[in-house]
C-alpha cells in the first residue's frame, strides 16, 4: 500500500493521542525515507467544531464519505463506550470494509468495528478495561484482553492507546519492509516492536526496579550484540549478575515476556532486513542471526510473521 490513502475519524469528545498518533506516523511527510508515503485524511461526521479532551477544538476538513473511501481506515476510540454508535458511522465502516479497505481500530475504536459487525467470529483487542464490556456486548467477538493487536488482514484492532503506535507501525511494515518501520520508529523514539502484551499493564502497580532494571537492560544489550551466538538463560543471568530464577522473574515482569520468547524475536527481527537485502540462501540467514537450524529458523519465524521466510523474501526484497 504505497502512497495508500489513510483516514481517520475524529469525534467530539476524543483525546487527542490516539489522533496524534495516527497523524504522526502516517500524516508527517518523510521524504527522507525515499518512498511513496501515505496521504492522510482526517474526517469527522460533522464540520462543526468538536471537542477535545484537554479544553480545545478541532474541525475536520472531510466528511464520511471521504473517510469510508481510503484505503486504509482507523478509527481511533469512541466518545462513550457503553453509548450506540452513530448509525453514519457504522455505514461508513460496512462500506469501507465491503469495498476492500482495510479497518482499523485503536482502543475503544474496537467498538465501533464490533458494532459495523466487523468483529463477528474473530478475535480482537481493546484496551484491557474495556475487554468485559466488549465481550459482554458483542458475545460474538472473541475477546482477547492480552494482547498488543490483532491482525487479521482486513480488519485490526489494538489495546490501549499506546498500542495504537504499535500497530500503526504494524501497518507500515506491512506496507514498507522493516527497514523503513524501523526507520520510522527510531524517529519516534520507541522501540520498533514491543514485546510481550497488555497483560503486563493490567492494574499493575508501578514499581522502581532500580538497579535489577539496569541489570537486566545490561542483559539485553549484551544479547542483541551476540545474536549470532548460542545464548541461554544462565548466561543472560550471568551478564546481570543474578541467580537465573531470579533473572527470569524480573526479567518477565519488565517485559511481559520469557528471556527466550524475547531472544526468539528478536532474532527474528534481525532476519527481516537481511531476507529484504540480501540474496544469502534462508539457511545462511537463519544461522546469522543465531538460529541452531533452517528447521528452526522457519518454524519460529512462520509462527511470528504468519508466511514462511521465503513468502516474506519473495514480498519484500529490495533489489
Amino acid at each position: 500500500m504505497s502512497g495508500a490513502t489513510v483516514s481517520v475519524l475524529a469525534f467530539d469528545g476524543m483525546a487527542p493521542f490516539e489522533l496524534g498518533a495516527v497523524v504522526e506516523v502516517f500524516g508527517l511527510p518523510r521524504p527522507e525515507l525515499d518512498v511513496p508515503w501515505y496521504d492522510l485524511r482526517v474526517c469527522a461526521e460533522t464540520t462543526e467544531p468538536l471537542r477535545i479532551v484537554g479544553g480545545f477544538t478541532m474541525s475536520a476538513r472531510h466528511g464520511l464519505d471521504v473517510f469510508a473511501a481510503a484505503d486504509t481506515v482507523i478509527v481511533p476510540g469512541v466518545a462513550d463506550v457503553r453509548a450506540e454508535v452513530s448509525p453514519a458511522v457504522v455505514a461508513a465502516l460496512r462500506t469501507a470494509h465491503a469495498r476492500g479497505a482495510r479497518v482499523v481500530s485503536i482502543c475503544s475504536g474496537a467498538f465501533a468495528l464490533a458494532a459495523a459487525g466487523l468483529l463477528d467470529g474473530r478475535e480482537a483487542t481493546t484496551h484491557w478495561k474495556y475487554a468485559g464490556l466488549l465481550r459482554t456486548l458483542h458475545p460474538r467477538v472473541r475477546v482477547n484482553p492480552d494482547v498488543l493487536y490483532v491482525d487479521h488482514g482486513d480488519v485490526l484492532t489494538s489495546a490501549g492507546s499506546a498500542a495504537g503506535l504499535d500497530l500503526c507501525l504494524h501497518l507500515v511494515r506491512k506496507d514498507h519492509g522493516a527497514k523503513i518501520a524501523n526507520a520510522v520508529a527510531r524517529r519516534l523514539v520507541i522501540p520498533p516492536h514491543r514485546e510481550g502484551g497488555q497483560a503486563q499493564f493490567i492494574e499493575a502497580q508501578v514499581r522502581d526496579m532500580g538497579e535489577e532494571d539496569d541489570a537486566i537492560a545490561r542483559s539485553m544489550a549484551w544479547a542483541l550484540a551476540n545474536l549470532a551466538e548460542p545464548i541461554t538463560v544462565a548466561a543472560l543471568a550471568r551478564e546481570a549478575r543474578m541467580a537465573p530464577r531470579t533473572y527470569i522473574r524480573h526479567f518477565t515482569r519488565r517485559t511481559g515476556t520469557s528471556p527466550i520468547r524475547w531472544i526468539i524475536t528478536q532474532r527474528i527481527n534481525a532476519s527481516l532486513p537481511l531476507l529484504e537485502s540480501s540474496t544469502a540462501p534462508v539457511e545462511e540467514v537463519g544461522a546469522a542471526v543465531g538460529f541452531e537450524s533452517p528447521a528452526t529458523f522457519r518454524h519460529h519465524f512462520t509462527r511470528a510473521v504468519r508466511t514462511s521466510p521465503s513468502a516474506y523474501r519473495k514480498a519484500f526484497h529490495r533489489a
